[in-house]
């Protein structure tokens, strides 16, 4: 079962100065997100910083994000990590908080085999009733999940319903997609393949730039669903500037400093991330001024 189709939004988690969270501007956040008709909302995944988190944090802002959602779209938790066990010690304390769905990441560092990718999953996976997407990225952590075991564990993990697609490799998303057909949902997990990834029976994306531009990616989500293709790409082209920009530095950097220019204080990123470079920070704006974005 779906947990959404069309833009989930990689929910920034914004800090005051002291670098502690700001609940308020993560409420506005949340509430901006939901009125530019983004169809789900991603908390706590790699765009929010859990890695600098406290398990006490990432609760509170999970429980936030979910109440001020207040079931008008699906929320989905990142709730993954290294080690299968302190998964899901995570996952069964999210259990109760009224999320609609987890992202969980493939074990970073470890770098496990596509049989440890296979048990870490299968046995997550009987520690909660909620669906579960599972989120490859090999450039953050050294690890790629290949087509036939994303496969495999949605034959044997029922509650599997979905992966974000982050590998980057077009033909690896088009081989996933002939072997799963409709047993899973495919999220584009970067900006410039929504619609590659689309065309290929993907059902949308888990977006770093609609935190800028929440109405405009569920937009070009919406046209490729509805199978107005040519609008869609030529959308999708238009932000190719801005979304080279948007990584130019490690992901939040660039997506804070934007959203900070854009009037939107969600602070500072925590270390070892640092703020984004002035030869960076000035691409970014004119490339943020080229598709009518103000800033300050």
């Amino acid at each position: 079962m779906s947990v959404f189709r069309g833009s989930g939004v990689a929910l920034v988690t914004p800090f005051h100065e002291d670098k502690s969270v700001n609940f308020e501007m993560l409420e506005y956040l949340v509430e901006r997100q939901i009125t530019n008709e983004t169809d789900a909302i991603v908390v706590c995944g790699t765009t929010g910083e859990p890695a600098t988190m406290s398990e006490k944090e990432r609760l509170a802002v999970i429980k936030t994000v979910v109440a001020k959602t207040s079931h008008r779209i699906p929320v989905i938790a990142g709730v993954g990590c290294n080690a299968t066990e302190r998964t899901i010690s995570f996952v069964e304390k999210v259990n109760d908080l009224g999320v609609d769905g987890m992202l969980i990441v493939t074990p970073y560092y470890n770098k496990a085999t596509q049989n440890g990718l296979h048990e870490h999953y299968r046995k997550i996976a009987g520690y909660t009733p909620k669906p579960i997407i599972i989120y490859n990225v090999p450039s953050r952590t050294g690890c790629n999940m290949l087509p036939e075991t994303v496969a495999r564990i949605a034959d044997s993990c029922p509650n599997v319903t979905g992966i974000k697609e982050a590998s980057g490799n077009i033909s690896q998303v088009a081989k996933l997609a002939s072997l799963v057909g409709d047993r899973l949902d495919i999220y584009s997990g970067n900006d410039d393949q929504i619609v590659p990834v689309m065309s290929l029976g993907g059902s949308g994306v888990i977006s770093v730039l609609a935190n800028l531009l929440p109405k405009n990616i569920h937009d070009i989500t919406k046209r490729m669903l509805n199978g107005d293709y040519i609008t869609a790409k030529d959308a999708q082209l238009s932000y190719e500037k801005l979304i080279e920009k948007l990584f130019t530095e490690v992901n939040p950097i660039p997506v804070k400093a934007a959203l900070n220019m854009m009037g939107m204080d969600v602070g500072p990123v925590r270390l070892p991330l640092t703020e984004l470079e002035e030869t960076h920070k000035n691409e970014l704006k004119r490339a943020m001024s080229e598709v009518g974005i103000r800033s300050l």
